[in-house]
């Protein structure tokens, strides 16, 4: 029989990882022919989430130049690097713009059908619409890769997990909130895809308490304005009279930063500096493993200062009160942070300039409004300013650290489990709306059909409705019929929806304490709870513990997933091509 690849998911991530087998293919796979059978039930290249059939209001949250699927210099690998077009320059659009979902989708869709036709002579690509069940199959054997419908499962030499954002059964929070809306006639909506939920139930004029203020808020507040008739003109909204009333709160109670609105000019930060694979070796070779706040957080904390401070004075040396090369020695020669703040202060007179990661992840710590009234007029300021400043190219240290967290989540992706928290922390700053949805927000504001609740806002469920309180604006409550979980649902094994996740971790495939699958950081193979890499099953993803920011990147900047990519299409071929050969059928 031929040998045979199964790659469950043909979104990006797996139609990244089919253009890394084209890549890498001439050097490493000298078989007589490989069929290889995509699973998912959307169309290869989109996927689920990138699918072009979904509103044309929803956009990307990165400008059309900063999106590309294909890899250059700059991507640390063993592959052979196969450039190809941006999404603008593909599309042929401005590159500032912020393209719709849908023409990402038709993107995707090409570079697909350009992996598969990179493909050597004699290699076959099927795409199966349906659902993977599960995996079974002994460890030095065949795979066989259930699928939903069909009796006899897909026989499988290798497969490879490439699911992106999965459902998840509701944990026991969500469970308690929706026995409660049920008792009570209310409606709640638990955390899930924007574009997948059904926002009907939530009515014309009435309150909705909203719980998360990132991306996944950005598109439900698009669905119910625009979505539903509403129009801007200019920086005014203009009501359809179908909207609801959002009230929208945290735990940092802002939403994300802006995107950036200027380009790069002049020299990068040379990254990395003070987090890179020398210290990431370091890391993993601790006999006690390593902590992340205690261990990895000061090198992130240094590297990112040294991101933003490069640029500054780079670019901005007229703001500073030393030399770029007497400060680099002195930064690089700080004893933890109390050292480098006094440094800081004295060679970067105005505060506004200064790096303070803290006062970032946490705005509104100890500010305290009398009245909700003065508290919306603050937050409108706050978006204002945030607007003003990620536009202004002279604050343009910002987009240094913005270049310093995309390294340093490159070298993360390394260390394996890290918690959380990182990737939250990192979308806040480096992956919020583009500014135009900012300006919405304002302006549905000033409508009041977008209320601000707070930081910290602490939910209840009792009398009958959703309550929502926040210490931002002491002894002020919101009441409301409705509750919207705005966020994804959190990449646990354990609770996903998907059976293919919970047969495996049934199986004995290992999660981290937070749910994730743990995986080799190498080359991507499933672990199981001894630690040892399943030879045939590998995974790459949001679920697994090797997460990166993305399966596409900005040109240049290193593409951590394309890195793992060629490192897992390399281990296939590898494997295919010499330990098949010496295997009988099975």
């Amino acid at each position: 029989m031929r040998p045979q690849l199964v790659i469950v998911g043909a979104g990006p991530r797996g139609t990244g990882i089919l253009e890394r087998l084209a890549a890498n293919a001439p050097e490493l796979y000298a078989g007589s022919g490989l069929d290889i059978h995509l699973v998912d039930p959307h169309p290869p290249g989109g996927g689920r989430i990138w699918r072009q059939e979904q509103s044309p209001l929803l956009w990307m949250n990165s400008h059309a130049e900063d999106v590309t699927m294909f890899t250059d210099e700059t991507v640390t690998m063993a592959g052979p690097v196969r450039e190809g077009p941006t999404l603008h320059e593909w599309a042929a659009v401005d590159g500032g713009t912020f393209a719709d979902r849908q023409l990402q989708g038709r993107y995707l869709r090409w570079v697909y059908e350009r992996a598969r036709a990179d493909l050597p002579p004699g290699v076959t690509v099927h795409h199966h619409p349906r659902r993977a069940l599960r995996i079974s199959g002994p460890c030095e054997g065949r795979q066989q890769v259930w699928l939903e419908g069909l009796s006899r499962p897909l026989l499988a030499d290798l497969v490879i997990l490439a699911i992106g954002h999965l459902d998840a059964e509701p944990d026991r929070e969500q469970t308690a909130l929706a026995a409660y809306a049920r008792e009570h006639g209310l409606v709640h909506l638990p955390p899930d895809f924007t574009a997948d939920s059904d926002l009907s139930p939530l009515k014309a004029g009435e309150p909705v308490l909203v719980r998360g203020f990132g991306l996944a808020f950005v598109d439900l507040m698009v669905l119910l304005t625009e979505g539903r008739g509403g129009r801007y003109e200019g920086g005014t909204y203009v009501p359809s009279g179908r909207e609801p009333v959002l009230h929208v709160g945290s735990r940092r109670g802002v939403p994300y930063h802006s995107k950036i609105g200027y380009g790069w000019t002049g020299d990068r930060p040379p990254l990395p500096r003070f987090l890179g694979p020398a210290q990431v070796e370091d890391l993993l070779a601790r006999p006690g493993g390593f902590d992340f706040r205690r261990h990895v957080w000061p090198l992130v904390e240094k590297e990112l200062g040294f991101a933003h401070y490069h640029r500054l004075f780079t670019a901005h040396a007229e703001r500073t009160a030393m030399s770029w090369t007497d400060f680099e020695e002195k930064y690089a020669a700080a004893d933890g942070p109390a050292e480098t703040r006094a440094l800081v202060a004295a060679a970067v007179p105005a505060p506004a300039d200064r790096l303070d990661l803290a006062a970032l992840d946490h705005p509104l710590d100890g500010v305290r409004h009398a009245s909700h009234e003065d508290f919306q007029e603050g937050m409108r300021a706050y978006i204002a300013g945030d607007l003003i400043r990620r536009h202004d190219s002279s604050h343009s240290a910002d987009l240094g650290v913005f270049l310093g967290l995309l390294s340093v989540y490159g070298q993360l992706v390394r260390l394996g489990n890290i918690g959380p928290w990182w990737h939250g922390f990192f979308s806040y700053l480096a992956s919020g709306p583009p500014g135009p949805r900012l300006r919405q927000m304002l302006a549905l504001s000033r409508a009041g059909l977008l209320t601000f609740v707070g930081a910290d806002m602490s939910l209840t469920a009792e009398d009958g409705v959703f309550r929502a309180t926040s210490p931002t604006v002491p002894g002020f409550r919101i009441e409301a019929r409705a509750l919207v979980e705005a966020r994804l649902p959190e990449p646990t094994v354990g609770r996903a929806r998907d059976s293919l996740l919970r047969e495996l971790h049934a199986d004995g495939a290992a999660e981290t304490p937070d749910g994730l699958l743990r995986v080799d950081p190498g080359d991507g193979r499933i672990l199981d709870g001894a630690g040892r890499p399943h030879p045939r099953r590998f995974a790459l993803g949001p679920y697994t513990d090797a997460r990166t920011p993305g399966a596409f990147t900005r040109p240049r900047t290193g593409g951590a997933a394309f890195r793992q990519n060629d490192a897992t299409a390399r281990a296939v071929l590898a494997f295919l091509g010499t330990s098949l050969v010496k295997e009988p059928t099975r």
